[in-house]
């Protein structure tokens, strides 16, 4: 046995549902990113690219290309924002990385982009459905999480609440495609997520004083002297 069939294998039955190994371990690794994220760890990253690679199979068991993708674009986004974040560029003062709300502009990009990018998504799932049986919802937890994740590695407070609509259609998307684990799961990410936001919007005032402290004052002039 290959080790993506013993990934899609079951591993267990719980009241009438059957649980892959694929959908159990990516999850739960997931779940250790979130934290990871919460505590503004570099390892945030390499936790998320190993879930994205192992959550692949779950999906593609589960003929969800939406949940394949968005995997894929787990992986992708994973290797930039662990880039991102070791350039140093979200750095605070007493080294760890610097988080911030975004500015209203960056707000409208993500909302925009999230928006035109499930309805680009959801049409070519509508279009050819075979990539999808429920190409809607599959397409803006696609982009969803893309947008998550980019807000992430900007160090934005918001991307925890791009994950937090994510959430709210993961989770009967996830039990209704035969994948109770990520379901039961998505529930655990919403008191994450939920407990996350707290810290870093928490953070952001910290970081925010920091960055004022550190600018230079004024400069004073010679008839001042």
């Amino acid at each position: 046995m290959n080790a993506f069939a013993w990934l899609n294998g079951e591993a267990f039955t719980a009241f009438g549902q059957h649980v892959i190994w694929s959908d159990m371990l990516g999850n739960i690794i997931g779940l250790l990113a979130l934290a990871l994220g919460w505590r503004r760890s570099i390892l945030t990253w390499p936790a998320q690219l190993l879930s994205g690679l192992v959550l692949v199979g779950a999906f593609a068991s589960a003929h969800l290309a939406g949940g394949v993708g968005k995997q894929l674009l787990v992986i992708v986004v994973a290797l930039w924002g662990w880039w991102q974040w070791r350039r140093g560029h979200q750095q605070a003062r007493d080294g760890s990385i610097a988080v911030r709300f975004a500015t209203w502009r960056e707000r409208g990009v993500l909302a925009l982009g999230t928006a035109l990018g499930t309805v680009a998504v959801g049409w070519l799932f509508s279009l050819v459905p075979a990539l999808s049986w429920n190409p809607w919802p599959d397409a803006y937890i696609f982009v969803g999480t893309l947008a998550a994740m980019v807000a992430q590695a900007r160090g934005l407070v918001e991307f925890w609440f791009a994950w937090l609509l994510v959430d709210v259609v993961g989770v009967p998307l996830a039990f209704s495609s035969g994948l109770p684990f990520s379901g039961f799961v998505y529930v655990l990410y919403l008191g994450l997520v939920l407990w996350g936001m707290r810290a870093w919007w928490q953070r952001s005032r910290v970081d925010a004083a920091q960055a004022r402290a550190a600018r230079p004052g004024p400069a004073l002039n010679g008839a001042a002297l």
